[in-house]
């Protein structure tokens, strides 16, 4: 089914997802170049091309994007750096393993199996050899990256690896920001994996959770 989709907007939309969960507004260019994307937008056409999700639903969200892109951004760092960095303990930590392992923490089972599996298929991750392939960020980046170069292993990979723990801690991360910026972006990253995920006819054997 993969193989007949056309995935480049699809890949463009979690791209702008992955960059937004995975850079800092402040200091990081990339976030800065999404968010101004985001106070330029067309919400009404964006939501009308966004990938898996009804533009009646994506629209709203959408809007209070970019009322959080040209609001405050010393706020909107403050809220990233509570949410992703710390130095407080994180209330949904953004790493899969966190969850799927019983010990909660990094670099698991899942972790090294996300890391074998890309050796398996041919995959290198530009990432940071200290900082685990399953953060949220890196796996959306690498979701839309599947889906432009390699879609054959966009199912297994949707399947095994990201679809397991994402929705969940999309939720988590939901609960902990709240109805600010970041809440509204793990809400539309979870209709925009739920409806994936549907709309690709894919089966999730979902594991157990420990946090």
């Amino acid at each position: 089914m993969t193989e007949t989709m056309d995935f480049e907007t699809a890949s463009a939309a979690i791209d702008m997802l992955g960059a937004l969960f995975g850079n800092d507004p402040k200091r990081d260019d990339a976030a800065a170049a999404v968010l101004g994307s985001l106070a330029d937008m067309d919400v009404e056409a964006l939501a009308a091309d966004w990938p898996f999700v009804d533009a009646d639903t994506c629209a709203p969200l959408l809007r209070r994007l970019q009322e959080g892109a040209l609001g405050d951004s010393d706020e909107l760092a403050k809220d990233y750096r509570r949410l992703f960095v710390g130095p407080n303990a994180l209330k949904a930590p953004p790493y899969g393993s966190v969850y799927t392992d019983p010990d909660q923490v990094l670099f698991g089972a899942s972790t090294l199996e996300l890391r074998s599996w890309l050796d398996e298929v041919g995959i290198g991750v530009d990432n940071d050899e200290v900082a685990p392939e399953d953060h949220i960020a890196t796996m959306l980046s690498l979701a839309a990256w599947i889906m432009r170069v390699k879609p054959a292993v966009l199912t297994e990979y949707l399947e095994k690896h990201l679809l397991t723990w994402a929705p969940h801690y999309l939720d988590e991360l939901e609960a902990a920001a709240g109805d600010g910026f970041y809440g509204c972006l793990a809400a539309l990253a979870m209709l925009t994996l739920e409806g994936a995920r549907d709309q690709l006819g894919l089966r999730i054997e979902v594991p157990r959770f420990y946090r």
